[in-house]
Order: C-alpha cells, then sequence, then structure tokens
C-alpha cells in the first residue's frame, strides 16, 4: 500500500525521496508539499491544509478502498462524476469517469450537467477551474485539500498586481496605431482562480500546454506585449517557437523593483516572464537527453513544454501530457520512447503500449509531491460521505472572483489548439471509463 510505480530500466531507478512509502495524511498537517519533486519548495502561508482523514481509510487495504470506492459509485450513480488527470497514481486513474489534462479536464466539467457531484482527483487550481465552469448547484470535491501546486503559488495575486502597476506606470495605457493595448496579461492554467480573474479583468486569457501557441497568437493580435505568469519556461519555450528572440523575454522577478530589468528591456519586450516553474519539469536535463541517446540509438525524445529551454531544444518533439500520450499511441511500428515529464504518466504508457520500449528520462523516480496527495483513502471518504448525504472537501470561489475568471477561462476554451500530424483528429475530452 502507498508504493509508488517504478518503471523497470537497465539499472534499478531511486526513489525521489523513502518518505514516499508513507500515507500522504501524514504530512497534512506539516507545512509544506510532502515528498515528492516539490519537496523543497517554500508552500505559502495561505496554501489549503487537510484535516485528519478517519482512521478506518487510513488503515484499508488496498482492496477493501477499491470495493468501498467501487461500492460509493454505484449507490450515487450519474448523480457524481470523477475527473482525473494524467498524474494521478493508477489506483485513482482507475475510478476516473474522465482522465485528462487541465484543458480537457476543464471542458469535461462543462459536459456534466446532471451531475450533482464533481469530484476532481487532481490540484487546488484545477478543482477551483472546476468551480468556476460547473453548472449552479454542482459541488466540486477536492478529495484533499492538501493537493495544491508549487508552481502555482509561486504568482499570487498581490505580486502580480504590484508588476501590473509598475507596468502601467512604465507602458501607460493607450493602444498604438493598430489599436494593441501596450500589454495584456495571460496565466497559465497553474495559477489560482483570483489570478485568473485578473486577466479576465484586464483583457487577458489563461492558457494550457495545449494551446498556449494558440493563445499567444490572440493576445497578441491585442497587444504589443504579454505578461506572461507563473511558467516561465513554457513561456519562453512556447514564444521562442513562434520567432520570438529569447533577448525580447526578460524575466519579471517579483522580489525586485521593475522585476529586475531595465526599463529599455522592458520597453523592447515581446514576453515578460515571470519567475516561476515546475518542480517535476525542472529536473530533466540536457544530460539525461545525451545518456538516453547514447544508450538506445534511435531513441525519440518527447518532454513537456515546463522543462528548461536547453531541454526542449535538445528533444525531438514537446508537447502537452495529451500530445505526449497521443504520440505514443500513434506509433505504429515498435519505437523506443524516453519522455520528459511525471513518473505517473510515463508508466501507465509503457503499461498501455507494451510493444513500445518506455521510460523517464530522469533515472530518479520523483513524482508531482501534490498528485500524489490524492490517495484512495480520501476518495473513498469523500465519496462515502456524498453516498451518506454530506459534501466534505468541496472547492468553492467566490462570485466576484468567479465572474472574472470565468471571462478568461472562456476565452481560453475557445482558443482550440491547431491540429498537427500527433494531435490531429477528433479532440479527446476524456477517457470515458
Amino acid at each position: 500500500m502507498n508504493s509508488v510505480n517504478l518503471l523497470v530500466q537497465s539499472e534499478p531507478a531511486a526513489t525521489c525521496a523513502p518518505d514516499l512509502a508513507q500515507g500522504p495524511w501524514d504530512f497534512d498537517t506539516v507545512p509544506g508539499y510532502g515528498p515528492g519533486a516539490s519537496l523543497g519548495d517554500v508552500a505559502p502561508p495561505s496554501a489549503p491544509r487537510q484535516g485528519a482523514l478517519p482512521a478506518e481509510y487510513r488503515e484499508s487495504s488496498d482492496d477493501e478502498l477499491r470495493a468501498r470506492i467501487t461500492a460509493a459509485r454505484e449507490a450515487l450513480g450519474s448523480r457524481v462524476v470523477v475527473l482525473g488527470h494524467f498524474y494521478q497514481r493508477d489506483e485513482i486513474v482507475a475510478h476516473a469517469d474522465f482522465l485528462g489534462d487541465s484543458f480537457q479536464l476543464a471542458n469535461a466539467a462543462q459536459t456534466v450537467p446532471d451531475a450533482e457531484a464533481i469530484v476532481f482527483c487532481g490540484v487546488h487550481f484545477m478543482a477551483e477551474t472546476a468551480d468556476v465552469l460547473a453548472k449552479p448547484g454542482q459541488a466540486v470535491i477536492l478529495p484533499n485539500l492538501a493537493a495544491g501546486c508549487s508552481m502555482a503559488d509561486m504568482a499570487d495575486i498581490d505580486s502580480v498586481e504590484d508588476a501590473w502597476a509598475q507596468l502601467e506606470a512604465l507602458y501607460g495605457t493607450e493602444p498604438d496605431a493598430d489599436g494593441r493595448v501596450p500589454v495584456i496579461p495571460v496565466t497559465y492554467m497553474n495559477s489560482a482562480a483570483d489570478l485568473k480573474a485578473f486577466c479576465g479583468r484586464h483583457g487577458g486569457i489563461v492558457c494550457t500546454s495545449s494551446n498556449a501557441e494558440t493563445v499567444l497568437e490572440w493576445a497578441f493580435e491585442r497587444a504589443q506585449r504579454v505578461l506572461f505568469f507563473p511558467d516561465q519556461h513554457l513561456g519562453r519555450n512556447t514564444a521562442k517557437k513562434m520567432g520570438v528572440p529569447i533577448e525580447r523575454m526578460p524575466m519579471w522577478n517579483p522580489r525586485k523593483p521593475l522585476g529586475g530589468s531595465t526599463g529599455d528591456d522592458l520597453l523592447d519586450a515581446r514576453v515578460i516572464l515571470w519567475h516561476g516553474f515546475c518542480s517535476v519539469h525542472k529536473r530533466f536535463t540536457v544530460d539525461q537527453i545525451d545518456r538516453a541517446r547514447a544508450a538506445h540509438p534511435g531513441v525519440r525524445v518527447i518532454v513537456h513544454p515546463e522543462c528548461p529551454m536547453p531541454v526542449v531544444d535538445a528533444a525531438d518533439e514537446a508537447g502537452s501530457t495529451d500530445y505526449i500520450r497521443k504520440a505514443v499511441a500513434g506509433a505504429t511500428e515498435p519505437t523506443t520512447f524516453a519522455i520528459g515529464t511525471e513518473i505517473n504518466m510515463v508508466n501507465r504508457l509503457a503499461a498501455e503500449f507494451p510493444q513500445h520500449t518506455i521510460f523517464c528520462l530522469d533515472p530518479v523516480v520523483c513524482p508531482c509531491s501534490t498528485m500524489y496527495r490524492i490517495h484512495p483513502g480520501y476518495l473513498a471518504w469523500v465519496l462515502e460521505e456524498l453516498v451518506a448525504g454530506r459534501t466534505v472537501n468541496q472547492v468553492t470561489v467566490p462570485d466576484d472572483v468567479a465572474a472574472d475568471a470565468r471571462v478568461a477561462l472562456e476565452r481560453m476554451l475557445a482558443a482550440r489548439p491547431k491540429p498537427t500530424p500527433t494531435t490531429a483528429g477528433p479532440e479527446t475530452k476524456g477517457a470515458v471509463r
């Protein structure tokens, strides 16, 4: 119980932290994100905490929890829908009605009008997004409130508003001759609802790794430059692919005046990148790619665009979690894949497509600390509470915040990613289970 699945490679993989063998409830009352890739990140005092999980769920076996979840699902029927992110552990994915990336699950949250409750097996910002997009009266439940996101926590509303005030003082607010405003905000889906609302109030938009290029095109049609937060790497990799020079993408450090840049640099900027990152994808390196190519001639290297730019440049391809999955599924001949993304997804692909050789670029297995917080014990608890007529762990976005956030999210949902040879065909909103 509580084990992390390891993909067997030529050498046994080490684990990121021995504490991964413990139940996530052992860390719910401790400040921080728990064991995993973001163990070393500093969680803000405002990070959600989870109350104690009843002992009966902590002490149940895997089989007992599976049976309890199944029974609760049968009792609830269509009253509840379970959404699961690709990065969830297999024991959770097995119970998901929809499985996908953040873009797909945002769509899925709008397609279940008859459900009384949406149980979101992901992280806090995803549950907030589902609440914004859900139908009135639907409850959105996060099985473990401590499932936050270290990247999302790297940008907060006070810091972003301060940055915006400094940029407006530098740029002014008048549009140019083409009607483009001086700057427009773009927030990655991995951000709090109040930051999505900020974008909605200021003519901005939300993006995901699936549609980041389409969103930046949308933004450049309306503005001379973009403030992109919180993930610097997705912003840099996407803009570089679109032809924006690196020197026109200054970094914004919220702890420094003008973000640590000069006024001239900011005036020349096309994309201003927030100083944020994903602790999982930051772990991947060019050296790992070199070793994979040396050990497996002809290997196909695919990484997530949250990886640092040199890693994306050294890979064969970069794309969202859905892109990665479709690339593997679409390979018609047995292929060796080295993949740079979260380990649960890599292992699942290896099991689902045994005709291929699939392994994670990072030899040290280090899952997302906060995705790991969603354990079958928590899922069984929230579902059985619903059976008993009680709603626990409901995530609710205040009405005023939700209204502005919905504007930015609806713009995002309208910005459909362009089909590619890998992603062409009917859009997959999720694998119905």
